[in-house]
């Protein structure tokens, strides 16, 4: 008897047989698709050369790659990157490869060959996102997720100058291409596609830790693949189980492949690989809290809402995309496992987001950390728009839809090549565009209008007479990266650091101040921008780096009599300050602060009221205005002085702190404990100021200080529970 001859499983992918016609349209997409990939990687390196340096170039990624260099060159024997904190939850695989080409190339404008390298990369995580979707949908779809991608402002933007975040979603788009072709491939994927996957997964982790969520997408999509391929009861037929041994082995491979490449780029995880679990919980939580701009409001960036990133995405991001992605969503199903590639590419945009919103993961600085997270929602938009032009057989309703996202990308394509290099601040028409963003939301919050503002101050800075040293002061917050096209012009210029709030306490001739760390409320009144402003960096409009010139050193000089203890020719010098200069709200603080000390508290609040008119929500004149009502024995005007630093400031201490010696002076001590509750939340160390305070208010109320040592007790155990300290606060708890 014959044997029975064994069947091999069938792949998931069929391949309908196509006509000449379509054989030839194909080709057609594919050169249109060849000559958009050339297009764009031509046209990245070039536009790179004329972006500013982002935030953290020179602040800390370039000196770290130094360290990085040095340590590869020495064989590991040079191990000055472990001072380096951020590199315990980073690999830097990429900075590391720019100092060798700098090295190489014995590149004096280091930050150009950075930028013309983050290009490149941004170029292939482009390539990427198209190939994903020729994969899926064919060559059409392929060049339409070209346009979007490219045209995706955001995107396009970070790829000039951000050397974390863009080849981090390269890397990660490329590993699910892989993951693409692994499956595409059933039940046979070739070494050649299991090496690439695992030499891009490695890449992604030397970037940083988030990388090994591909290790896990790539198990559940091949699952979730195999699972749809066949019926239950064949799961672990005889001949599936040839077919799962030969899968495992290759998806091992990879695996193998890719913690290989991780631990030769990310040293720190080499040093010791237990390092990898603390890093990817550093990476998850990220220590550093700055005050963000969103809706309006100064808000700190552990206290964001939880749509902070959705909503960021949804109104920076071209309206194209989500048409198309929404066009998918109906259509997918009318191809041929139309729902599984759904799945796939859904999944890897918004598992990242519900991730974050989930574990409230303090995030800022846009949405630029989930720039990995978009790409797969362009691929699904691309075959969303590729899918509509296929359900008509009309030759003109067909070109009609061709069009169809190039007309979609008109407001993005218009703001790119009118705003160029500063692509990243777009603003969707959801948002109103940039004009309906600014004091709202963010701008250039990445530092990279200095480069500008720079070139502008070097070509048309002159003396004034006012200078202290033969060299012209230019002060700004941005210190590093203003340093840095300063670089060769030391002999005229002295590039200094001074904050916006304090910038006429400090001297100075020139400074360059991008609209950020501003409080939204000032930055959209009658005087911003200040009158000694003589050059804006504007984009659709509105400013987001204006440079000031200094005509009177009055407020500077001011100051230092203020300190020195003369108080009359300090406010001398102060008031003929604010004639050139009637916004200066360092000025107005110091005339109010030494009104204050003259306890002349209707002069304090007198000007602290003009500095309120156009910047109400200003913490610290809203602080003097309270003491000075206090002293007046206002104490209800003082508290509502109190109670706007208390509500747009979580982290103030001070406020509370006074809040609750009014109320307590009230007798009201419900309120009173309030408010110490949110000191103590803000400043756990001033436990013993709170308590005392506790203590005086219950004896003068009758009560006993064991009443007030309880009732510190339950304040400090909800201290406890909102500072995150669970199992302290429940052990206290339980404590007679």
């Amino acid at each position: 008897m014959a044997k029975k001859q064994q069947q091999t499983p069938k792949s998931i992918e069929t391949k309908p047989t196509k006509t000449f016609l379509e054989i030839e349209e194909e080709n057609w997409w594919k050169r249109v698709f060849i000559a958009l990939a050339a297009a764009i990687f031509l046209a990245l390196p070039l536009m790179s050369l004329d972006a500013g340096n982002s935030g953290d170039e020179d602040y800390w990624q370039h000196p770290h790659s130094i360290h990085l260099f040095n340590y590869f060159m020495s064989l590991g024997r040079d191990t000055g990157f472990i001072n380096e904190k951020e590199l315990e939850y980073s690999g830097w695989a990429f900075d590391a490869a720019t100092m060798f080409v700098i090295k190489a190339l014995n590149a004096e404008n280091y930050m150009t060959v950075r930028h013309v390298m983050n290009a490149i990369v941004g170029a292939f995580l482009m390539l990427f996102v198209g190939l994903l979707a020729r994969l899926i949908g064919g060559w059409r779809a392929g060049s339409i997720a070209l346009l979007l991608i490219f045209f995706s402002p955001y995107i396009l933007g970070h790829s000039f100058n951000n050397p974390k975040d863009i080849p981090f979603a390269a890397f990660s788009i490329g590993a699910i291409y892989y993951i693409a072709w692994f499956i595409k491939e059933f039940p046979n994927p070739s070494w050649k596609t299991c090496i690439k996957l695992g030499l891009l997964i490695g890449a992604t982790i030397g970037i940083r830790p988030g990388g090994f969520l591909l290790i896990p997408y790539f198990g559940l999509f091949v699952m979730v693949y195999y699972m749809i391929v066949n019926k239950p009861k064949e799961y672990f037929s005889k001949s599936n189980q040839l077919v799962l041994k030969k899968i495992l082995i290759r998806a091992f491979a990879a695996v193998g492949i890719a913690l290989a490449v991780m631990f030769i780029l990310w040293p720190y995880a080499m040093k010791d690989p237990r390092n990898i679990v603390s890093s990817f919980q550093l990476a998850s939580q990220f220590t550093t809290v700055i005050r963000v701009v969103f809706e309006g409001q100064m808000i700190w960036s552990d206290n964001l809402p939880w749509y902070y990133i959705s909503k960021l995405i949804l109104i920076k991001s071209p309206l194209a995309v989500f048409a198309g992605a929404i066009i998918y969503l109906f259509t997918a199903r009318k191809f041929e496992k139309g729902y599984f590639w759904m799945f796939v590419l859904m999944f890897c945009f918004v598992f990242p987001i519900f991730w974050i919103i989930y574990t409230s993961a303090n995030v800022y600085g846009g949405w630029r950390h989930l720039l990995f997270a978009y790409p797969t929602l362009v691929v699904a938009s691309a075959l969303g728009f590729n899918s509509l032009i296929l359900l008509f057989k009309n030759k003109y309703v067909k070109i009609a839809l061709t069009v169809l996202p190039l007309l979609l990308l008109a407001n993005p394509i218009i703001f790119s090549i009118k705003n160029h290099p500063y692509q990243y601040i777009y603003f969707n028409r959801l948002a109103g565009g940039v004009p309906g963003a600014f004091g709202r939301f963010e701008l250039d919050y990445y530092y990279h209008s200095t480069r500008e503002a720079s070139e502008w101050v070097i070509a048309n800075a002159r003396k004034t007479g006012l200078e202290a040293t033969d060299r012209i002061r230019v002060a700004t917050w941005h210190l590093p990266s203003v340093q840095y096209f300063f670089r060769h012009h030391t002999d005229r210029f002295e590039p200094t650091f001074t904050r916006w709030s304090q910038r006429g306490n400090d001297d100075w001739d020139y400074a360059i101040f991008t609209v950020i760390g501003m409080s939204p409320q000032m930055l959209k009144s009658d005087m911003f921008p200040p009158a000694n402003t003589v050059h804006q960096i504007k984009v659709s409009g509105v400013p987001i780096a204006i440079i000031l010139k200094r005509t009177d050193k009055s407020d500077y000089f001011g100051n230092i009599q203020m300190r020195e203890g003369n108080l009359d020719s300090a406010l001398a010098l102060l008031k003929n300050s604010l004639t050139f200069v009637p916004s200066g709200e360092s000025v107005i603080i110091n005339i109010a602060e030494i009104y204050l000390m003259q306890n002349q508290n209707d002069s304090a609040i007198l000007y602290l009221n003009k500095l309120l008119a156009f910047d109400p929500r200003n913490e610290i004149a809203n602080f003097f205005k309270a003491h000075a009502l206090l002293r007046q024995n206002r104490l209800n005007e003082a508290q509502q002085c109190l109670q706007v630093i208390i509500n747009h400031n979580p982290r103030n201490d001070n406020a509370p702190w006074m809040s609750a010696q009014i109320h307590a002076q009230q007798g009201n001590l419900i309120l009173m404990e309030r408010m110490l509750e949110r000191m103590l939340t803000a400043n756990a160390n001033r436990q013993e100021e709170a308590l005392n305070l506790m203590r005086q208010a219950y004896q003068n109320a009758g009560m006993s200080p064991n009443d007030a040592d309880m009732a510190f007790r339950r304040i400090w155990i909800n201290v406890l529970e909102a500072l995150g300290f669970t199992a302290e606060a429940r052990q206290l708890r339980n404590q007679r």
